[in-house]
């Protein structure tokens, strides 16, 4: 068991190569919630915590949402070799696939805190979770490992992170996607967040009173501009409507050769699945 922080306790979904120094006859690791260094006593810990309250990532704040009371840190695994490690450590708890841990320095990652109000205009930056990627990346992904702490899980923090890394890819003016395999997690979280956003897309293109029905052929743009509108790569686009079954293949005669057939591709938007998401998100809306 691991405590993060003051108040939160934690069963890990796998084990982590902390040094052996650290572990303990009950299985039970301190770690501070603000610098992630672990500690193998309580006593140890309350000590630690005197001098590192409230203390920020060590790196640049790239992003802030007042109205939600979260930022965003970008940390060069360079500079912060110690905080990324143990960053490392900690997400090793909760990834089955992860095997990086003190190799930090080709990465960059980026850190999302959420800030607790303390009362008298003071806050508390709190742990929420990150996300990895690597300086330079010739195949193009734009996150190696990602991670939401379970006890901030179903806020909507892990679309947070998957949206943020896309918006980076855009501002980068190119395409981007998660490096393979992912996990069970990871692949149902990306699968959700590419389905989503698709049905945004459309919805946008779509008038506010579309007609009820179960599904029409309107013109929409090509698969490269609905690329980059969203940054997600042709593959990306192509599989998530394919899951959203909105893709339709035609057989049609070739008009230079009887002998000959070919295939026509068009998008087939689901009307009723765009009206469901335009519901969902009156009633809930997302953290983007």
């Amino acid at each position: 068991k691991i405590y993060f922080g003051t108040d939160v306790a934690i069963n890990p979904w796998y084990s982590a190569p902390y040094p052996s120094e650290y572990h303990s006859e009950t299985g039970e690791l301190w770690i501070c919630e603000f610098c992630l260094q672990y500690m193998k006593k309580p006593s140890t810990a309350q000590r630690h915590l005197l001098k590192c309250h409230g203390c920020l990532p060590p790196g640049d704040e790239i992003y802030r949402d007042s109205s939600a009371g979260i930022s965003v840190f970008e940390i060069n695994g360079r500079d912060s070799k110690l905080y990324c490690q143990n960053l490392c450590l900690l997400a090793k708890m909760f990834l089955d696939h992860k095997t990086l841990y003190y190799d930090v320095d080709p990465f960059l990652f980026y850190v999302l805190v959420e800030w607790k109000a303390l009362g008298t205009g003071r806050f508390l930056n709190s742990f929420v979770g990150y996300f990895s990627k690597e300086k330079v990346n010739p195949a193009g992904f734009n996150v190696s490992c990602i991670l939401t702490m379970p006890h901030h899980q179903r806020k909507g923090y892990g679309s947070f992170l998957i949206d943020f890394s896309y918006l980076l890819s855009r501002r980068e003016g190119r395409l981007g996607s998660p490096e393979k395999p992912l996990s069970d997690l990871g692949l149902f979280s990306y699968v959700s967040y590419w389905k989503t956003k698709l049905l945004a897309y459309f919805s946008d293109l779509l008038p506010e009173n579309i007609h009820h029905g179960t599904s029409s052929l309107v013109p929409v743009p090509s698969v490269n501009k609905i690329c980059l509108a969203t940054g997600m790569t042709e593959n990306d686009v192509l599989s998530t409507l394919e899951y959203l079954r909105m893709l339709r293949f035609d057989i049609l005669p070739d008009p230079t050769d009887s002998t000959r057939q070919l295939l026509k591709a068009s998008i087939l938007i689901d009307l009723v699945a765009v009206e469901s998401y335009r519901s969902k998100i009156a009633a809930k809306p997302q953290l983007i």
